[in-house]
């Protein structure tokens, strides 16, 4: 999930924000038809039976390219979500399209897991082998393009944001599908950060685990399990490690039993928003205990999945293969943070961040 760039200071949020993958050959365009489904069986399908471009004609169709640990495609599901509430009935097939980043990604359990969790009562189809996202040439999660009745591409974008835009598009083919539709106003914008007046600051590029496209502020030994001393000063859009560990080529392990505190991996960065993607490798679940600036998360900066012990110390359970919120704050800072493994089963994959906040005056 690489960003591509970072925004400027205090600049209006007018970019979409996305998540990388391998690059592909080609762009389907608009104009162009939209190309086959995959003949994959029903253990590939999640709320369908396997579906192809013919027996979806008649129906607009959005294809809806997503992976379930990446932060930018969970912003986008309110508005998927309102769209397919409100045009279901009305001619509307989303079509998510799941295609894995990391390893848990491919078990179907894990995706069936996520649909339930966060919502999604369309169909999923998943994409193991990325043989659609070579069909669509495409190269980022989340891409959402628009098929019209007739299996053509008509509208195309990358990324968060354009939602009004997308609407209307919707809008405008349900109409010619059925003249005299009443429909309601385009949404209004649904995240703090969408809105106008919204502003983002640099944030700290993803920052991965493995060891192919990890960010170390200090030499790791790959496929060998080490032990870490401690490294001063820590730099800004790094990571750095402490105690025992093992650096794979996707992940990073925690290789040793340890009482909390505990080892730890350190970050600095600069955000507003920062999340983690964890997986119990052993599957049992297990507790990894978070710090920022040396102080457990406060209450006014926590992420949706932070918990507290009775002593006060902050900490996610960490139950499933899935990203993680450790930190949603109201302001745009330097902050340094540190995860805590207390046993062998933690599973590092990747650290994502934000930096918008609703008004810059807060």
């Amino acid at each position: 999930m690489r960003l591509k760039y970072a925004l400027p200071l205090a600049l209006t949020l007018a970019a979409t924000v996305t998540c990388g993958a391998a690059e592909t050959e080609g762009e389907p365009m608009p104009g162009n038809p939209a190309p086959q489904i995959p003949a994959y069986g029903p253990d590939r399908w999640i709320n369908s039976e396997p579906l192809t471009m013919e027996a979806l004609r008649g129906r607009l169709v959005l294809v809806d390219f997503w992976e379930y640990t990446c932060v930018n495609c969970l912003r986008t599901l309110p508005y998927l979500k309102e769209w397919h509430r409100r045009y279901a009935d009305l001619g509307l097939v989303i079509l998510g399209v799941h295609d894995p980043e990391f390893e848990f990604g491919r078990e179907r359990e894990n995706v069936e897991r996520a649909v339930e969790e966060l919502g999604i009562g369309w169909p999923v189809l998943l994409d193991n082998d990325f043989e659609l996202w070579r069909r669509y040439a495409n190269n980022w999660w989340p891409r959402k393009i628009l098929v019209n009745p007739e299996g053509v591409i008509i509208h195309d974008h990358i990324g968060e944001g354009g939602y009004g835009k997308i609407e209307e598009v919707i809008q405008e083919e349900i109409t010619r599908l059925n003249p005299g539709v009443a429909l309601p106003p385009i949404m209004e914008p649904v995240n703090p950060h969408d809105r106008p007046g919204a502003v983002c600051y640099p944030a700290t590029p993803e920052l991965y685990a493995g060891y192919a496209r990890g960010r170390y502020g200090h030499p790791v030994e790959m496929d060998l399990e080490a032990r870490y001393e401690p490294v001063t000063p820590h730099e800004v859009h790094r990571a750095y490690l402490e105690g025992d560990w093992r650096v794979e080529d996707g992940r990073l392990l925690h290789v040793s039993e340890a009482d909390p505190p505990g080892d730890r991996v350190v970050i600095r960065c600069r955000a507003t928003e920062v999340n983690a993607v964890l997986h119990r490798e052993d599957g049992v679940p297990f507790r990894v205990y978070i710090v920022v600036d040396g102080e457990p998360v406060s209450e006014t900066d926590a992420g949706a999945d932070v918990k507290w012990d009775d002593g006060g110390r902050s900490f996610v359970e960490v139950d499933a293969g899935r990203m993680y919120r450790l930190l949603d704050a109201p302001t745009y800072a330097d902050r340094e943070l540190a995860l805590y493994a207390t046993g062998d089963g933690f599973g590092l994959y990747a650290f994502t961040f934000g930096a918008c906040v609703e008004s810059p005056d807060e």
